[in-house]
């Protein structure tokens, strides 16, 4: 049986969610600018180019959609935080990714993606608790947890967790990197998406 998301290819920008098409099932990744959405997706489907990988937070300016699977979609959106760019067009961006989240009802899951050694920010807990407000799916990503000392990663993980008001086994912790947590959270996308 092939591996599950492998297939992954592009399959259409949009800058508005009622340009996007109908599908069976899809999932987004949401997070800060420079969190590693990229990095992690691609870690994902098991390629190295699938998403733009930029030092320079930020470059992700519109929707992404991936088709994987039969009419299953991987959706990287527009980072918040450090993007650069006009203030007239990061106020776009939040409507672009406000409008998707709330307007798509095949959305399975939205994967919150959090710097496990830096956060989270006051934006992670306010787009947390907006998600919540709104009762949208969603689950915290901790990435870049290879970052974390080992001495420090049960300790961190609670205070993470914490100040998300969630249990630390709640919380996915990976490196894209390392490959830390990458299969299993692979295996939970693929159910998400019904391709199991």
């Amino acid at each position: 049986m092939a591996q599950p998301l492998h297939d992954a290819r592009f399959l259409t920008s949009a800058s508005t969610v009622n340009t996007l098409g109908v599908c069976h099932a899809e999932v987004a990744f949401v997070g800060r600018s420079n969190v590693g959405k990229s990095t992690l997706l691609n870690a994902l489907t098991h390629q190295k180019s699938l998403a733009r990988t930029s030092k320079t937070p930020g470059r992700t300016r519109l929707i992404n959609v991936f088709l994987t699977g039969a009419d299953r979609w991987l959706v990287d959106l527009p980072g918040y935080g450090f993007a650069v760019g006009p203030v007239k067009e990061k106020a776009t961006w939040q409507a672009m990714v406000e409008g998707y989240l709330t307007g798509r009802p095949s959305l399975k899951m939205i994967y919150v993606l959090v710097d496990a050694e830096i956060g989270p920010t006051k934006l992670d807990i306010q787009v947390v608790e907006w998600m919540s407000e709104m009762q949208l799916p969603y689950r915290i990503v901790a990435t870049k947890g290879d970052q974390v000392k080992p001495s420090r990663a049960l300790t961190r993980r609670k205070e993470l967790s914490g100040a998300l008001g969630l249990h630390p086994n709640d919380i996915a912790w990976v490196s894209a990197d390392k490959g830390t947590g990458i299969a299993e959270l692979r295996m939970e996308v693929a159910g998400m998406l019904n391709l199991l």
